[in-house]
């Protein structure tokens, strides 16, 4: 018998929507580190993640983080990908 194994595409852009004033700004994601903060390019806001989400992308982000899109469960099976 042979396994097939379905390749995960890993979407590096998302699009972060600043909550208070509503500018959307499209940003490159790391790969290597949860980025924790993010300023509004906008109003200045500084964004940070919400109670249960590892970083500002899986938060306000168009797309979750890279580590997320690759996690095995859903999201909410998840602790965060940085703990």
């Amino acid at each position: 018998m042979s396994e097939t194994t379905q390749a995960t595409t890993v979407i590096f852009r998302s699009t972060i929507t600043c909550p208070e004033c509503g500018h959307a700004e499209n940003e490159t994601m790391p790969t290597d580190a949860c980025q924790f903060f993010y300023e509004c390019k906008s109003c200045g806001t500084l964004l940070r993640p919400n109670q249960g989400d590892c970083c500002v992308y899986c938060s306000f982000g168009s797309m979750v983080c890279p580590p997320m899109q690759n996690a095995p469960h859903s999201k909410s099976d998840l602790k965060g990908c940085c703990t």
